[in-house]
Formats: C-alpha cells, structure tokens, sequence
C-alpha cells in the first residue's frame, strides 16, 4: 500500500503525459504520421482541460481523462491506420469517415484529430453494459451510453483550444446521443456514469443502481417517469441511428410476435410444449443408444454421408461422435427450457417478458421516426428540468449554487437537432426560463448575486445572460445596462476585457429608474 507522501506527491508533481505515451508508441508499429498525430492529440488536451474542467464541474479530472486514453491505446490498439482520402486505403472506409474494428484491435481513419480520438473511445467500450434481464434495453440503452461517452471524451480537444470554448454541431457525432447522455450525466454526476461504462463486475446491475438513485434524487414518481423516457428514446435513437442493430431487433420483433400469437391459446401453448418435450427426450435417447454402439453410429455415419456433396462428407465416425455430442447438448438446453416454460409461473414469467419487448419493439412501426425522437427529446428535457429544479432547491452555499449556475450554463449551450442551442427552444422556453428564475432566486437568497433590480422581471432579463455567453471563467463577468438612442442593452466584460453586447427590451421611464444605467457592476460576490 502506497504511503501517504507519496500520494501528496503524485498530486503536487506534474506527470509527464507525453513521455509515457512516447514510451507506448516505440513500441506499437504505428506510422510516424500516426505517432506525431497521437502525440498531438494529446498535446491539444492538456492545453484545453483547465478551461473544460471550469466549464463543466463535474468532468472527470485532468490526470483520470488522460491516462484513460493512454490505457487504450497501449491496451486496446494494436494498428492505426491513417488513410488520406482518396487512397487505395482509403476504400476500406467506404463513405465512412472511421472503421474500428475492435476484434482486430484495429482503427482505420482519416487524418481527422477529433474523430481518431472519437476511435480511441470507442475501441475501449464494452459490447454490453446492461444486463440481459432488461430484454432489448440491454442492447439499446448500451448503444446510447456508450456513444454518448465517445462524443463526450471528444469534447475537451474539439470545443477547447486554450482560449476559447466554440461548439459546431456539425462536429459532433449525434447531437441527439451528446444532449440525452449529457442530461444523464447532470442528473447522476459523471462518476456514477463513468463506474456505469467502465464496470468489470458482472455481479452489479447498474441499471438497477441508476433506477435507484434518480428515484432516490427526484422522487419515485418523477425518477419512474425518467427511468421510462430514457428507456424508449435509446429505442428510438437505436432504430434511427445504428442500421446494425435496427436489423437485429426487426428479427426479434417478428421472433417476439410469432411467439406471443403461440401464447394467445394457453391450452395449445401446453400441448405444443408437451410434444416437443416428447419429441426432444426420444431423440436424445436415440443419439444415446447411437453413441454407445459402435454398429449403431456407423449406419447413422453411412446415413449422413449419403446425400451429402463431397466437399461437406463427415470424414469419420470419431467426427461424427463430436458432431452428435454438441446437437445432444443443444437438444438437452432446449429441452431444459420447454420443461422451465411448462412451469405456470414461469409461463407467466416468460409472456411478461416477451409484451415488455413487444412494448418496445412496437416503436419500429412509427410512421415519421424522426418526429417521435423528436418528440421525445423534448419530453426528455421537461423531465431534466423537473430533476435540476430539485437540485437547485437543495443547494445551501454560495459554491453549490456556483456550481449549479455554470452546469446550467452548459446545458443551456448544447446543440440540438435543430442545429441552435438548448436556450433557443421555443418548445422548452417557459420551463427553462422558470428553472433560471428559481436558480437566481437562489443565487440571491445565498447572497452570490445582489439584485440589479427590485422588479423580478427586470432581474431576471439582465441576469439571464450568464446562462447564455461561452466567458469560460464566470466569476470575473461584470454588467452594464447602457441607453442609447433610446434603446437599452447588455454589456458583459470579462473582467475588464468588453466580452459581448445583447439587446434588451426597452425600458420604459418609471422601469428604467430601478435600474443603474451605465454603471458597469460586479456580478459576483465570492
């Protein structure tokens, strides 16, 4: 066990990041180009991280992000192909941008930082992180949460360089994926999601752990309603967004109703599965008796091989014997689930799990896909909106509040599918607008801002923009509420650097003497 000194000292010395990637790369059989690119990527993270750290409060920290992606590709990459577009390389991608095949430990790609980077995350992620006791959410909420993680360890090298925080929706992978995993990760902090994605232990259920803890946060009611949201809007992404998986489930649905339609007559459900059990114990006998007599498995070898090609014959009764041995293996699992489905409890077990997939599966009969997601989308946010609401009602101290105001901000700020962020939603106005009023009502009561108006309204509007400007520091904002021409607006300065000009609606006399006209004030009292 390492001593508490040196504990102190991992934190207080600067760990060379480069060095040890360097380290790795002498020893991968990566291009130079490939090496110099990695090495770049790096580069632009640690430049960009102390200004994500501070934009986003609850992102992982510097040195746990960095040596993650140092992990994979010293654990998880073994080829990384950097292909220039038009190449003979380059048709292995087909109209892809990346190829990542995680068997072969193999990333293809072009010469794009952030989608190499995007490849690195991806390559990392495990098939399934939900258990298969959650039929069809086990693959699709899977798919959801893993996707979401990529774009997001994509985010500090995209948005960031170091002095500035831009987001063009065009970047990222799946607006749709980024704004539902982002809005987990608020609602249950970025550790629980990280422990979630990252689990080697088959023994947790996380989904059961994250079902608990929003019920625990938000309620039993709203977490239900939450738990239930997120569950059909992975369907729906799933369907529109992975054509694999979409295939796999079209098979499953006609797998589901075939079966639900043997379970409508109970009594010729019983009597099919009584046959086939039947059926099932004499050929099991029969390829017993065939085993065990030599006379017995020549004439079945002889039988086999007489209508068979030459190039699929069994070439001898010993391969045979193997051949006959796992079919009796599979007749006996089959079996032993006819017998588990004759137990009336389990029948009932069985069809209840078969109308929760049908429940789900039912989704890909939506005539307009895009308008469902759409749909639910926006029902999605009304119920993070509800869960932030609680958690701004809970906060005591001027750091909690702090924290929720730049998280808020940040959510704000998301790119949406309509390609304008979360705040320009006229769907999602009202609601938001009630959770930024409550925010700085809060704000006030623990004495982080003074009110620049004792109208609300007037607060409010001056006060809003804090949810709305990329200033990566906050705490420096200052405001001036000018009048020109008889027009008012908005100055916001970064400290003393001018940061933006927003228009505001015209105050009238009696409005504007509550009001400090051309006095640039401090925002923050930290």
């Amino acid at each position: 066990m390492p001593k508490k000194t040196d504990k102190f000292l991992d934190k207080i010395v600067k760990k060379d990041y480069n060095n040890e990637l360097e380290k790795i790369l002498e020893k991968k059989a990566f291009d130079e180009n490939t090496k110099s690119l990695l090495l770049n990527i790096l580069y632009k993270i640690e430049v960009a991280y102390q200004d994500y750290e501070k934009v986003k409060p609850e992102a992982e920290g510097k040195e746990e992000f960095i040596q993650s992606i140092i992990d994979t590709i010293k654990n998880h990459c073994e080829d990384i192909k950097i292909v220039k577009l038009n190449s003979k390389e380059s048709e292995m991608l087909g109209t892809k941008t990346f190829l990542v095949e995680k068997n072969k430990k193999r990333i293809i790609c072009y010469p794009i930082e952030r989608k190499v980077l995007y490849c690195i995350a991806k390559i990392s992620k495990k098939e399934k992180i939900i258990k298969d006791k959650y039929p069809i959410i086990n693959k699709t909420l899977t798919d959801l949460i893993n996707v979401g993680s990529c774009i997001n360890t994509v985010e500090p090298m995209r948005d960031f360089n170091g002095y500035s925080w831009t987001t063009i929706p065009e970047e990222i992978e799946s607006v749709d994926h980024n704004l539902i995993y982002q809005n987990i990760r608020i609602l249950v902090g970025e550790p629980f999601l990280n422990h979630w994605i990252n689990n080697s232990e088959s023994i947790l259920d996380y989904r059961e752990a994250f079902e608990d803890k929003v019920k625990e946060q938000y309620g039993e009611k709203l977490g239900e309603e939450i738990v239930e949201a997120l569950d059909e809007i992975s369907v729906l992404l799933a369907f529109r967004y992975n054509p694999k998986l979409k295939t796999v489930l079209q098979k499953e649905k006609l797998n589901v109703e075939r079966k639900l339609e043997m379970l409508k007559n109970n009594q010729q459900f019983v009597q099919g599965m009584t046959q086939e059990k039947r059926k099932l114990t004499q050929e099991i006998k029969t390829m017993d008796e065939t085993l065990n007599n030599k006379d017995l498995l020549q004439a079945e070898y002889d039988k086999r091989n007489e209508f068979l090609p030459l190039q699929e014959k069994i070439f001898s009764s010993r391969i045979l014997s193997q051949m006959m041995a796992k079919e009796r293996e599979e007749k006996l699992k089959r079996l032993e689930k006819v017998n588990h489905l004759l137990n009336p409890q389990n029948f009932l077990a069985f069809k209840k799990e078969l109308e929760k997939k049908e429940k789900y599966l039912k989704l890909l009969n939506t005539e307009d896909l895009d308008a469902k997601i759409e749909e639910a989308i926006e029902d999605f946010q009304e119920k993070f909106l509800k869960g932030y609401s609680i958690q701004i009602k809970r906060a005591e101290t001027k750091q909690e509040v702090m924290k929720l105001i730049y998280e808020f901000r940040y959510y704000n700020l998301l790119p949406t599918r309509e390609k304008v962020p979360i705040y320009l939603l006229q769907k999602l106005e009202e609601q938001r607008k009630e959770v930024e009023m409550l925010l700085l009502t809060k704000a006030h009561e623990v004495k982080l801002i003074d009110s620049f108006s004792k109208e609300e309204e007037i607060d409010y509007a001056i006060l809003k923009n804090l949810f709305r400007i990329r200033v990566i520091n906050l705490e420096n904002l200052s405001i001036k509420v000018t009048k020109e021409k008889e027009t008012n607006s908005i100055q916001l300065f970064d400290g003393e650097a001018f940061e933006e000009k927003m228009p505001m609606e015209k105050l009238d006399d009696k409005k504007e003497m509550l009001v400090k006209i051309n006095k640039k004030i401090r925002i923050f009292n930290l």
